[in-house]
């Protein structure tokens, strides 16, 4: 470890604060914790750790994907990864000293401009940690702009984006309310009329829903504006290549995890938080926004024309301190976007509304397992299986399928059911193999 001072510094630090040397600073500190004995391996050279990082990796087992939930693997360009790993974007990072960053401003204007064409909507911030973390700071928004402070939210809005909600609300004098679904796997309709009072700041909406459902949008914007609240819509940003935008249906924000707009699933992450809203509230974005503007020789300029963030000079104004900019993931959904282009991304979206619904047939052949999604679904869809979904996940893993998501990890009434999901990836053949080794079971 690297300490950049010297002894006699270190001796004078230790003076002022009373402790004669290190091992009194830490005394409080158990010595099984203090001197941990970290039994690492002796060290290679890099031929021999090269050779044994192959050998690691050959004990993947590669599958077949049909599990979503949030996280979706499609077909990437080769062109992505070698564009946004050259090296003036690859170790750039975000831009403080922002107007000496032209090339990076200009990849964000253009990510904000996409992001706007592709939900509809007005304006659209330079990117967040995740779609988690955007539709939280859409709510709290919301609660801003309206004085309110009852936040609703449908049932079946992904579980993970719910604790984050529930986290970021736990201390700020916030209710977070769940409006009920109905037995076919949407919002109650009824019930959420219900449910929004004058206390109500937002709904937040999910189509497709956790269960993959598409939702009436257009009946349930009616009524939550009726309430005098704002809408908050979570999408899946393929599946805008074919159905309504939010800026259609007249959602006040638009916010989506941009993972599927090339970038890889990983394990998990990182992901792309994509925010975007009306005009009129557009002082309520949190993080920064880019704009154009023009140098003292009439020359177009990349400049950052909001910044209600913690790190700049407003920044008792910031709206959030949980805003950074996941700069690279932006930058392959704006190069992804630009490759395919709007009838592209219309293809890719049909694609998976194909696969998802072949698949549910041939599912629904095998008489052993049940498509229990009755409304119109995307690429996403939940199956009545006859034995328990986490043995159904076990036994397709040893022919090389991921058979899905078990939603029994999530409720144990729903032990029997599980989420599959095919995009454009899974071939007829991914299918048909799926749908034979359920068969076999």
């Amino acid at each position: 470890m690297f300490i950049p001072n010297t002894k006699e510094e270190q001796a004078a630090m230790l003076a002022k604060i009373g402790a004669k040397d290190i091992h009194e600073l830490l005394a409080q500190i158990p010595e099984k914790f203090l001197y941990p004995a970290l039994d690492l391996p002796k060290a290679l050279t890099e031929q021999e750790l090269a050779a044994h990082v192959h050998e690691l990796a050959a004990k993947n087992k590669p599958l077949k994907n049909f599990i979503g939930a949030g996280m979706y693997e499609h077909f990437i360009p080769a062109a992505v990864p070698a564009l946004s790993s050259r090296g003036e974007f690859l170790t750039a990072y975000t831009p403080y000293q922002a107007e000496a960053s032209q090339g990076t401003l200009q990849t964000i204007y253009e990510f904000q401009s996409c992001m706007c064409a592709l939900t509809g909507m007005d304006v659209a911030t330079a990117s967040h940690y995740d779609g988690a973390t955007a539709m939280t700071e859409a709510a709290l928004a919301a609660c801003r702009i309206t004085g309110r402070s009852e936040i609703v939210i449908s049932q079946l809005l992904h579980p993970h984006y719910k604790e984050v909600l529930k986290t970021y609300t736990r201390h700020a004098n916030l209710t977070v309310t769940e409006a009920p679904a109905t037995q076919e796997g949407t919002l109650d309709l009824n019930a959420l009329k219900k449910t929004l009072t004058d206390k109500a700041a937002c709904f937040i909406l999910q189509t497709p829903n956790f269960l993959g459902s598409l939702e009436d949008a257009q009946a349930v914007s009616a009524a939550v504006h009726g309430a005098g609240a704002l809408l908050v819509s979570v999408v899946n940003p393929i599946s805008l290549g074919v159905v309504q935008t939010p800026g259609e249906y007249d959602a006040d924000f638009a916010v989506c995890e941009g993972q599927p707009l090339g970038n890889p699933v990983s394990f998990g992450g990182p992901g792309l938080g994509v925010m975007t809203a009306k005009k009129a509230y557009v002082r309520q974005l949190p993080g920064r926004i880019v704009g154009i503007a023009k140098d003292k020789d009439g020359k177009r300029a990349f400049v950052l024309t909001l910044q209600a963030r913690e790190q700049h000079i407003r920044r008792e104004k910031a709206s959030s301190n949980i805003c950074s900019n996941e700069a690279l993931c932006a930058l392959n959904a704006v190069i992804y976007l630009t490759l395919l282009g709007p009838q592209g991304l219309k293809e890719v979206a049909e694609l998976n509304l194909e696969r998802a619904h072949h698949l549910a047939d041939l599912i629904n052949k095998t008489k052993k397992f049940h498509v229990k999604t009755l409304a119109p679904f995307f690429n996403e869809f939940v199956v009545q299986c006859p034995v328990a979904a986490a043995d159904v996940v076990a036994k397709l893993e040893e022919k090389g399928i991921a058979a899905g998501y078990d939603l029994g990890q999530l409720c144990p009434q729903m032990k029997n059911y599980l989420l599959v999901c095919a995009t454009e990836l899974r071939t007829e053949e991914d299918l048909n193999a799926y749908a034979d080794a359920l068969g076999g079971i």
